[in-house]
């Protein structure tokens, strides 16, 4: 729920009052503070519920755009886990919305610093550890080839062909063809557990106990790095390579301790782990092209530039990741 964001257009601010209305008559109030939360890269909005000291928040999601499903079972199955996740206190699925309790006002986006991060990144961890651990095959949808391949032409159709305008020539193709089947094969080789699939600051809230977790509707059965992936690279805050080795071995510790198949030897995970980055680095470039070109939200854009220094840095320690750099020195993709 990472945004601010204000009703703009007459059918968003019917569906506010719907959601106004629908909030106060399943708390039994007359009337209350009701202002907007937040919204995210989809089509669902949030807004905070405050009366007295209480709050509560609705998500309002179009059941023509969204399904409430896959965030109420997700949640369920998180919340066995172990984790802090929303409580779901009403719903209408007809209409799209879901009355929760609020976990706060503070994501981790807005409050870490280089004072706290190391606190705050081990309760993540252990977070995402509980989480892995409660992972049973058949429950979740596979994070399968299909998939990960249509999650990496992504860059090549939005970010390559819509952002940059350009087509790509036979040996750039071919750069990147062998860079999808590295990429590729490291991921489907992982032990699968279950993954949030955007583990990141922005999704993580201040909350007691820490951290909540949010965004957790596109939860699947996919490789044991990806989360770690995302939360040590994210899209709007990055950290010195010293910090992100320290919070990974960290994790690694941690989740062999708690028997988690992320194998014996740091290094070998550590591969895996920036090579799923890398994956996940050329996804997002995409995906950030594509809500600005078929959502109109162009402001994804001005965080690219870090996602280009993300696959330059990973890229630069592997021989094995020279044909996706010279694509890039071929884009003129350079980090800031």
């Amino acid at each position: 729920m990472p945004m601010p964001t204000a009703a703009s257009d007459p059918a968003a601010d019917v569906r506010a009052e719907t959601a106004r209305c629908f909030a106060l008559q399943r708390l039994g109030l007359a009337d209350a503070r009701f202002a907007p939360a937040s919204a995210d890269a989809s089509f669902r909005r949030y807004f905070r519920i405050e009366h007295g000291a209480q709050s509560w928040i609705v998500m309002d999601a179009p059941p023509e755009r969204e399904n409430l499903a896959p965030f109420i079972r997700v949640g369920a199955l998180m919340q066995a886990a172990g984790l802090h996740v929303p409580k779901i206190l009403a719903e209408d699925r007809a209409q799209g919305l879901l009355l929760l309790d609020d976990l706060g006002r503070h994501t981790y986006l807005q409050v870490l610093n280089a004072d706290n991060a190391d606190a705050l990144m081990a309760d993540a961890i252990d977070a995402l550890i509980r989480w892995q651990c409660a992972s049973r095959p058949g429950v979740l949808p596979i994070y399968d080839e299909a998939l990960l391949r249509r999650e990496l032409d992504l860059f090549a159709d939005w970010y390559v062909g819509r952002e940059l305008g350009r087509t790509l020539d036979a040996q750039q193709r071919g750069w990147l063809r062998e860079t999808e089947r590295r990429l590729l094969d490291s991921a489907l080789a992982q032990p699968r557990v279950w993954v949030h699939r955007d583990y990141m600051p922005r999704n993580l809230m201040l909350s007691d106990p820490n951290p909540g977790v949010l965004d957790f509707q596109d939860a699947v059965e996919g490789p044991i790095s990806y989360d770690l992936a995302s939360l040590m690279r994210d899209a709007f805050v990055s950290w010195p390579a010293e910090r992100i080795d320290a919070w990974m071995r960290l994790y690694w510790e941690r989740a062999r301790g708690a028997g988690l198949p992320v194998g014996d030897d740091f290094s070998e995970f550590r591969r895996a782990a920036d090579w799923m980055a890398l994956q996940r680095h050329l996804k997002v470039i995409g995906i950030f092209a594509r809500i600005c070109h078929r959502d109109g939200k162009p402001h994804y854009l001005a965080d690219v530039p870090r996602f280009i220094g993300y696959v330059r840095e990973l890229g630069a320690h592997y021989a094995e990741m020279a044909p996706l750099l010279r694509l890039f020195d071929s884009l003129d993709l350079h980090a800031p």
